[in-house]
């Protein structure tokens, strides 16, 4: 069991110490919400988008019907025809309620805000930023202090600032502030990015940055069934970018403004959806404790009802397969969404487009709109918590070794010579260029053999092959 004993403060030093990822423009003061990954992470991030690529399109799992499941993949284009984000709901859809703190020029999400009061209603109020520890123990003390509150156990309450009545607000007092009343109201704020097309501009060209990749993927149905001899149920798989312009973009590479996703649409008849669905949820799960993470940091969590997304329909569902992050210790924050989308996007899709989108099964004479199950994992998130799983303080001389599963490990293996000279770097270089034609491997031979050891824990280096004086004997 791993249990969180680090800060994000840590992992973070360690990434930018180590080449794992760096703040984007950083020389510029970098840019809220963007992040660039260094030649360590990019490794990380690239063997486990590849992994995912290989066990789910290559190389996809056996079915219920113990028949292997068919998936093909596509790379469809960040910026579509803006009536795509029209019949998705997106662009009438996709908001977030924002509110800002007039003292400190704050921004957060109404929803991501919770406010402490006491139990009788009166007196001030303070808000904190929800699974934030520091935040509510401030407002915590702070309610006691001001309210003459002696015991906090049940005299006090919490509750979102999305429930709070708008007169109340001049009694709230907001994170990191000292006076009452400086968060506006809550207003809706757009998460899509949103470009011009071509040299004229204007609203007439305006288009936009995906906020999604799935979308692509309905777009290519008809594509996929004509070109490619798919029958339903079957798969299509994408990875790529997406663009929310997020309100509070927080905790690293956990919400950022742009990020990478791994995702499948999984067609099929509406009748087989919820058997998919269950597959789907308990096999997703299982791959990422394949990729090292540990059953007790991995949980499955049921979307409430007003939670769904606007593509949720009756007897349609969300499991969240969640990890236990450093920041959201002792809770769970989302790792990948397994949805029940029923048949809306296809049929959104036929409406504006005025474009037929559906299945004729030939055996049944049957022609249908399918039913969509996706499993959407995030692969900036994924990195994230392999790289918090990997994170383990030590008293060996680095502090801290990075264990990777193997399989995703940046470096997959070290090569060092024991001294640099009396024929060890021959053999040591030798070695090196036999072994990097099918893995990814590094070559050492500068300071002690103890710092090279260092290196390679801090990068969680799985293997390393010392060339000593027992090789130039016995190879």
């Amino acid at each position: 069991m791993t249990t969180t004993t680090f800060s994000m403060e840590e992992l973070v030093s360690l990434c930018k110490r180590r080449g794992f990822i760096f703040p984007a423009s950083e020389i510029y003061g970098g840019i809220n919400g963007f992040w660039d990954y260094g030649p360590l992470g990019t490794e990380l991030k690239n063997n486990l988008r590849d992994a995912w690529w290989h066990d789910m399109v290559h190389c996809p799992p056996i079915g219920p019907d113990g028949e292997p499941l068919s998936i093909v993949g596509i790379d469809s284009s960040i910026i579509q025809n803006p009536k795509v984000w029209e019949a998705s709901g997106h662009v009438g859809g996709f908001n977030d309620p924002m509110v800002d703190c007039r003292e400190t020029k704050s921004r957060y999400r109404a929803d991501h805000l919770e406010v402490i009061a006491n139990s009788n209603g009166e007196g001030r109020m303070y808000a904190f930023i929800e699974g934030d520890e520091e935040s509510f123990e401030r407002a915590r003390k702070l309610l006691a202090k001001y309210e003459k509150i002696d015991s906090l156990g049940d005299e006090y309450s919490t509750m979102l600032l999305t429930d709070i009545p708008t007169d109340a607000f001049e009694r709230i007092v907001g994170p990191n502030t000292k006076e009452v009343g400086t968060l506006t109201e809550p207003r809706q704020f757009s998460l899509m990015f949103d470009t011009t097309v071509g040299a004229t501009g204007g609203d007439d060209n305006k288009a936009y940055l995906r906020p999604e990749t799935a979308q692509g993927i309905f777009l290519n149905f008809m594509n996929i069934v004509d070109t490619m001899r798919v029958k339903v149920p079957f798969g299509i798989a994408q990875i790529g970018k997406a663009f929310r312009n997020e309100v509070t973009p927080r905790n690293f590479i956990f919400r950022s403004r742009e990020f990478e996703q791994m995702e499948i649409e999984w067609f099929c008849h509406e009748d087989e959806a919820q058997q998919w669905y269950e597959f789907w949820c308990d096999y997703r799960k299982e791959w990422w404790q394949k990729m090292g993470l540990t059953t007790e940091n991995l949980q499955m969590r049921q979307h409430d009802s007003d939670e769904l997304a606007h593509y949720a329909k009756d007897g349609c569902g969300t499991f969240d397969i969640e990890y236990k992050f450093p920041f959201t210790s002792p809770g769970y924050g989302e790792l990948e969404g397994v949805a029940h989308r029923g048949n809306y996007d296809l049929s959104r899709h036929t409406e504006f487009s005025g474009k037929k989108i559906n299945y004729f099964d030939q055996e049944k004479n049957e022609r249908y709109t399918p039913h969509v199950i996706e499993p959407s994992a995030g692969l900036s998130r994924g990195t994230l918590a392999l790289l918090c799983e990997a994170y383990t303080p030590d008293d060996r001389p680095s502090k801290v070794f990075m264990k990777f599963n193997p399989r995703i490990a940046p470096i997959k293996a070290a090569i060092f010579p024991l001294v640099n000279k009396n024929g060890m770097p021959e053999i040591a270089t030798k070695l090196h260029e036999e072994m990097r034609k099918k893995h990814v491997v590094q070559y050492d031979a500068k300071q002690s053999i103890g710092k090279r050891y260092a290196r390679m824990d801090e990068a969680g280096t799985p293997y390393c092959f010392v060339i000593d004086g027992d090789t130039l004997e016995d190879n």
